[in-house]
C-alpha cells in the first residue's frame, strides 16, 4: 500500500458531532480508507463511494439552521448509514417522525433486536450501547423496518434493505458499545461491498511527510508538557526534522502535580540539548486572581501560555520568520473546543485559544496529532520506542490543577431535593453532543452503602436533565445537610491542599494495583465544607480508550474507604464523594 490513497471508500458527513472523526478512525482500524467532510456537501461530489456516513450532532433536525444533507445523496449508488442525529435527520428527510422525547438517553443502555438483518450479523439478542440523545425517532420512513429498540427508544436501530439506507440511534463507533466494531464491519463489508486498503502502520511515516511539508525549510519550537501527546509530537518533529531544527521548553506554570517536573526533567534528559525548563508559577497565579468562572480560567491560561511564549521566543530570537510553533493537540482537543463548523463547545482547551487561533491562521502552527485520539497517540508512540513509563501515564489537562480546583464566589447550603441532595456546585457536562454547565445532585445513599448506585446515578439524570452529574458521599467529619459552599478562588494553599490529596490517591491506587485497572483519575477540590474545613474531595476515577466517551469506574468498597479515610486526615478536607457519572452526560473533568 502506498503513502497517497487517491480515493476513500467511505465518507463521514460531519453533521457537527462530537465523535465526528472518531467514526472515520473506526472505519480506518477495520481497513478501509474513509475521510470526513461538511454535511452539506452536494451529492455530485461523492458520486463513486462505496458508502456515506451522517455523523451525529447537537441540533434538532426542526431547528432554524441545523445541519442536513443532500436529498439526492439518497439516491446514489452508496449506502448510508445515519448515526444519532444523522439518523434522525435521515427519518426526518425521507418522510418519518422525530419528536422530543419525554426522557432523554445518556450513556449505557440495553439494545434489543427486533428483526433480522445483514448490518446485525453476528450480533447478540441483547447488547450493551451507549446513547446521547433526546429526540427521537418515532416512526420510520416507508420502507424502513425497525431493527433494534431499548426500554425508552422505539427506534433504536432502523433499515431499508432494498435502498441500502440505515439508521442508528446509538453511537457504534464508541468502546462503550460492546457489538459497535462488528456492526460498522457489518456495514462496510457486507452491506458497502468494501475492500481493505489502508494499514495503521502507515502511520508513521505519514506524519513525518506531513510534518515537513507544514515546516518546509522553517524550524519548529515546543512548548512541552512532559505528557503523552506534547512528547510524541515533539519525537516525531525531531525524527522527520533533526535536532538542528527542533527546541523545546517545560513551562512550569505552578498548577503542576507533585513532582511533575522533576518527572519531565527525567525524561528528557536523553536530549538535554534541545530542551529548557521555565518557571513561570507566579505569573500564572497572578492571572487567575480572582477568576472563579471555569471558561474563563481556561482561555486566563491559554492566553497567559501564548504571551510567555511570544516573550520567550521574542527573546530567543524564534520570531524571524525562520520558526513556527508545534503542539502536541488531539482530536478531542478541537472538536470539543468546537473545531468544526457544526460542532458544539464543550470546553475551551488551552492550545485552541484566540492567540494559538491567530498562529493557525497565519500558518505558523504545525500539529501532526489532530486526527488522532489518546489511545492511537500511545500506539504511535510505541512506535518510536518511547518508554513505557511515559506511554502508560494518565492523561493530565493542560490548564493542569486549576480546573480541578473548583472555585465559588457565593455562600449556599446544600439543598433536599426529593430523597436526594442538592449540592450548590456546578459542573461541565456534555449532552447531546451540547455543552451543559448544570448543577450536581448527592445520592441520599453513601458510596459504600449498597449496589446499583452508577445505575441509580443514570436513571436520576436520563430523568432530570437539568443535572448532568451525580456524587455520592463516602465519608464526612459532618452530615451532608452541614456543608456549604464558601466563596473560594484559586490560591496557594488551595493547590497545595489538591497536590496532597491528588499525590495521596495516586499513592494508593499504585500500591493496590488499582492504577491499571482505570484509564484516568481525576481528584477534584471542591468548595464545599464547614468553617474549619471549607474543602471536599471528589474522586473520579474513569474507563475509557480515547477519552470521547467514559464510563465512571467501579472502585473496591476496600479501597475506597481506605483512601476516603486517609483524605479526611488531609488538612481543610471536610468530605470526600465519589462521581457515579458517565460521559455523556459529564465531562471527564468538571470544568
Amino acid at each position: 500500500m502506498s503513502l497517497n490513497i487517491s480515493e476513500p471508500q467511505i465518507t463521514v458527513l460531519d453533521a457537527g458531532g462530537q465523535y465526528c472523526h472518531l467514526i472515520a478512525r473506526k472505519v480506518r482500524e477495520l481497513g478501509v480508507y474513509a475521510d470526513v467532510v461538511s454535511s452539506e456537501t452536494p451529492a455530485t461530489q461523492l458520486a463513486g463511494r462505496r458508502g456515506l456516513i451522517i455523523s451525529g450532532g447537537p441540533a434538532s433536525v426542526y431547528q432554524a439552521g441545523s445541519p442536513v444533507v443532500d436529498p439526492a445523496l439518497y439516491r446514489l449508488d452508496a449506502a448510508v448509514l445515519g448515526i444519532c442525529y444523522g439518523h434522525q435527520l435521515m427519518a426526518h428527510q425521507l418522510g418519518g417522525t422525530v419528536r422530543r422525547g419525554e426522557e432523554g438517553e445518556y450513556g449505557l443502555a440495553v439494545l434489543t433486536r427486533a428483526a433480522e438483518d445483514p448490518l446485525f450479523e453476528g450480533v447478540g439478542e441483547q447488547e450493551q450501547v451507549w446513547m446521547s440523545h433526546r429526540d427521537t425517532v418515532v416512526r420510520p420512513p416507508e420502507g424502513f423496518r425497525v431493527l433494534a429498540l431499548t426500554a425508552t427508544c422505539e427506534v433504536a436501530a432502523m433499515g431499508d434493505v432494498r435502498r441500502r439506507l440505515y439508521g442508528l440511534q446509538f453511537h457504534p463507533e464508541v468502546a462503550h458499545t460492546r457489538p459497535g466494531m462488528k456492526i460498522l464491519a457489518n456495514f462496510l463489508f457486507r452491506i458497502c461491498g468494501c475492500r481493505r486498503d489502508w494499514n495503521p502502520r502507515l502511520r508513521v511515516p505519514l506524519l513525518e511527510e506531513q510534518i515537513r511539508e507544514a515546516a518546509r525549510d522553517r524550524k519548529v519550537f515546543f512548548f512541552v508538557s512532559g505528557g503523552v501527546d506534547s512528547t510524541v509530537a515533539f519525537t516525531l518533529t525531531l525524527r522527520a526534522l533533526g535536532r538542528e531544527r527542533v527546541r523545546g521548553i517545560y513551562v512550569d506554570t505552578g498548577l503542576m502535580r507533585e513532582g511533575e517536573t522533576e518527572f519531565v526533567e527525567g525524561i528528557f534528559s536523553r536530549t538535554p540539548e534541545v530542551l529548557r525548563i521555565e518557571r513561570a508559577g507566579g505569573r500564572f497565579l497572578a492571572a487567575l486572581k480572582g477568576v472563579a468562572d471555569p471558561e474563563q480560567k481556561r482561555r486566563i491560561i491559554g492566553e497567559e501560555f501564548v504571551s510567555l511564549q511570544e516573550r520567550i521566543l521574542e527573546s530567543q530570537h524564534f520570531l524571524d520568520g525562520d520558526w513556527i510553533l508545534g503542539q502536541g493537540t488531539i482530536y478531542p482537543d478541537t472538536i470539543e473546543s468546537g473545531g468544526t463548523a457544526k460542532a458544539a463547545v464543550i470546553k475551551t482547551h488551552h492550545n485552541r485559544v484566540s492567540g494559538i487561533l491567530r498562529l493557525l491562521e497565519a500558518g505558523r502552527v504545525v500539529e501532526p496529532l489532530t486526527c488522532f485520539y489518546k489511545d492511537e497517540v500511545r500506539e504511535v508512540g510505541r512506535e518510536l520506542g518511547l518508554p513505557e513509563e511515559l506511554l502508560d501515564r494518565h492523561p493530565f489537562p493542560g490548564p493542569g490543577l486549576a480546573i480541578r480546583c473548583l472555585c465559588s464566589e457565593r455562600e449556599a447550603p446544600v439543598r433536599r431535593q426529593g430523597q436526594n441532595w442538592l449540592l450548590p456546585l456546578r459542573s461541565v457536562g456534555v449532552q447531546g453532543d451540547a455543552r451543559s454547565y448544570a448543577p450536581v445532585v448527592a445520592l441520599a445513599r453513601g458510596a459504600l452503602e449498597g449496589e446499583d448506585l452508577h445505575g441509580e446515578a443514570t436513571r436520576l439524570i436520563n430523568r432530570d436533565p437539568s443535572v448532568n452529574r451525580v456524587v455520592a458521599m463516602v465519608a464526612a467529619h459532618a452530615g451532608i445537610a452541614e456543608l456549604r459552599a464558601r466563596p473560594a478562588l484559586i490560591s496557594d494553599e488551595r493547590l497545595q491542599r489538591l497536590r496532597r490529596a491528588d499525590a495521596l490517591v495516586r499513592r494508593l491506587s499504585v500500591e493496590t494495583g488499582y492504577e491499571r485497572c482505570v484509564w484516568q483519575f481525576p481528584v477534584i477540590l471542591a468548595p464545599l465544607g464547614t468553617a474549619d474545613r471549607p474543602d471536599s474531595v471528589v474522586l473520579r476515577p474513569v474507563e475509557s480508550v480515547d477519552g470521547m466517551t467514559a464510563s465512571s469506574a467501579a472502585m473496591p468498597r476496600e479501597l475506597l474507604a481506605r483512601m476516603s479515610s486517609e483524605l479526611l486526615e488531609v488538612e481543610g478536607i471536610a468530605a470526600v464523594f465519589y462521581d457515579l457519572t458517565h460521559k455523556p452526560p459529564a465531562t471527564i473533568e468538571w470544568e
